[in-house]
């Protein structure tokens, strides 16, 4: 008989042993993710940096060439601030679409204008800075969108999720673009 209670109370104890190890593997495959979700936004943000760093030298190249526009070049400005200050997926969405207008419309505004200054070299140098970040931007995103959709899997599925509800995990967010960054800026700088 003492046996018997013995083994039960090893196997129960194994049991809630085993459930015990379970959970604390799970939460940390869940911080594991949640990290890759982090780095994969903050990898969107050194990108988007790297372009708002880039307008200072569009501007310093046109000003040579050109009076231009001063509303035009506030918006690219105030654009560019917005995008540097934004910290959470949706913001930097956001701010990445205003910035990809008002580039857009700088930009095309600038070469109708002055068509003699797609022949300058470091403005043609820019250019192709500018394509390089867009491409980096785009994958950064797409990175980014597939650690949300790991991590946002994981905290779902059933029995983990529970474990994911207890510890306090949350569902991230997508980097969503908006129909403006749906494509890449007009950059060509031909008419």
């Amino acid at each position: 008989m003492k046996n018997k209670k013995l083994i039960t109370v090893l196997v129960i104890a194994g049991i809630v042993l085993l459930l015990v190890f379970w959970g604390v593997s799970t939460r940390n495959g869940f911080v594991t993710k949640e990290q890759s979700v982090q780095k994969a936004q903050s990898q969107i943000s050194t990108y988007l940096q790297r372009r708002a760093d880039l307008i200072p030298n569009f501007v310093n190249t046109v000003e040579g060439y050109t009076n231009y526009e001063q509303s035009t070049l506030t918006a690219v400005t105030e654009a560019r601030a917005k995008a540097g200050s934004a910290t959470t997926a949706k913001e930097q969405s956001q701010a990445n679409a205003e910035l990809d207008r008002a580039i857009n419309v700088w930009v095309n505004a600038v070469t109708e204008a002055y068509p003699n200054i797609k022949a300058d070299t470091h403005f043609t140098a820019l250019q192709d800075e500018l394509a390089g970040s867009e491409n980096r931007i785009a994958t950064a995103r797409k990175d980014y969108n597939d650690a949300v959709e790991e991590y946002n899997v994981a905290i779902r599925k059933f029995p983990a999720s529970i474990i994911a509800s207890i510890s306090g995990f949350d569902k991230a967010d997508y980097f969503e673009n908006t129909a403006e960054s749906n494509s890449v800026p007009n950059v060509s700088f031909s008419k």
